[in-house]
């Protein structure tokens, strides 16, 4: 990794890892975020068969919307516990915690092969989330420990593009599970594949936050810091905006495998027309890395932003005008998805940038901000879902917007700034 764009700190000890070179780096921490890429996304197209094994839906009901619940389970474990490992990491450094992290996650995920009773099995994904979330909060620490301003938005849009790769296969690696095994062992690949980053990262992650930068671990120290980043107005601006958008994301993946198989009669082939769309959100997210340090963070996800809410409004009006349809839904909807990838890693960087010195802490708020509270979100209008898409869209309309003021605010009236 050249020298010119990182800040690598000095090993502490002789036996510690030098940093990845940047290929390296980029593919591990696309790895460790998509352990909860995968945890989401490897259950969709099974949430149904579970649902009915577990006793959540009764023969002859074709599907029930608390089957939604395995999703937003692990996704509300991993938003608020952010809030504690960003001052753990700040004061312990990353690779302990990280280690801690993907040791808990393995064995959720094993305990989730034995159970058999809904509820425990929300438990048991509610706590996988929990650890999920330190793996997740420590790659976003490390690339602010490394980066900072574009040069951090192009690298995070690296590692989304390699990250988006998980959303394109894991519901083909589900769907082929299910084929041949039961859905428990989608249970077991999350642990096969918890082992490989564990492995992985104990043998080539250095420690990025050197001894004489950490901060101590106490109530006045933490709540502090987290004032620092509520009084911080790009950082706390963004991550409301983050938040509130984010939501739309987590909807529709919840919802996503209901509405390709009864709105749209593409249950057999969901995984395919999914893939579709993560596919176009890879895409994005490369295009981003690729024009991001010449066009500017911020005219490119405030374009993003205009554009997600414009075609949202479109489809809307398109599907109430006309009806149901997958030949003008599937296009609109491909490139409505694919405003996250423009989105994303600019307004994270945005949020980041100002709050270095506390990198853990800020990235623990952010994360809560598109986690908790997308998820929160998301999982209102997902239970809105009525056997049409047109609730899905309206809630992403709204969403849009209300994100769009967020940012007018934090950006007092101005947008497509170069800075």
């Amino acid at each position: 990794m050249p020298d010119t764009e990182t800040k690598a700190p000095e090993p502490e000890t002789q036996s510690e890892p030098s940093v990845p070179g940047r290929s390296e780096m980029v593919v591990m921490v696309a790895g460790l975020m998509a352990l909860n890429a995968l945890a989401i996304d490897i259950m969709l197209p099974a949430l149904n068969q579970i649902a009915h094994d577990v006793g959540l839906t009764a023969e002859g009901v074709e599907s029930d919307n608390r089957q939604q619940l395995i999703i937003f389970a692990y996704i509300l474990g991993f938003g608020a516990p952010q809030l504690l490992w960003g001052p753990i990491t700040d004061r312990f450094g990353r690779r302990g915690p990280l280690f801690v992290s993907l040791t808990g996650y393995i064995l959720m995920a094993g305990l989730c092969v034995t159970l058999r009773e809904f509820h425990a099995l929300l438990a048991a994904r509610f706590i996988q989330g929990v650890f999920s979330s330190g793996a997740r909060l420590v790659a976003v620490s490390v690339v602010r420990d490394l980066f900072a301003g574009r040069q951090m938005a192009r690298f995070m849009s690296l590692v989304m593009t390699i990250f988006m790769i998980i959303p394109i296969v894991a519901p083909g690696v589900g769907q082929i599970i299910l084929l041949v095994a039961p859905w428990e062992w989608i249970f077991g690949a999350l642990v096969v594949f918890g082992i490989l980053m564990l492995g992985w990262t104990w043998l080539r992650l250095p420690e990025t936050l050197p001894a004489d930068q950490r901060r101590p671990l106490n109530l006045g120290n933490a709540l502090g810091a987290y004032a620092q980043v509520v009084r911080t107005p790009i950082t706390f601006g963004y991550m409301c905006a983050s938040g509130i958008v984010f939501g739309a994301l987590f909807s529709f993946i919840a919802s996503s495998e209901q509405v390709f198989r009864e709105v749209f009669g593409r249950g057999e082939d969901f995984v395919l027309w999914f893939s579709g769309i993560a596919g176009m959100l890879a895409v994005a997210n490369f295009t981003n890395s690729r024009l991001v340090e010449k066009i500017g963070m911020r005219r490119i996800s405030h374009a993003a932003l205009l554009l997600f809410t414009g075609l949202s409004a479109l489809s809307a009006l398109i599907t109430f005008s006309f009806g149901e349809s997958l030949l003008w839904f599937y296009p609109l909807f491909i490139l409505t998805f694919a405003c996250f990838g423009l989105l994303g890693s600019n307004f994270s960087a945005l949020a980041m940038e100002p709050l270095g010195s506390i990198a853990g802490t800020a990235s623990a708020a952010y994360g809560f901000a598109t986690t908790t509270v997308s998820s929160l979100i998301g999982m209102l209008i997902g239970s809105q879902y009525n056997g049409s898409t047109i609730p899905l869209m309206i809630g992403f309309v709204c969403l849009g917007a209300s994100s769009l003021v967020i940012i007018l605010i934090t950006e007092k009236g101005k947008l497509f700034s170069s800075r």
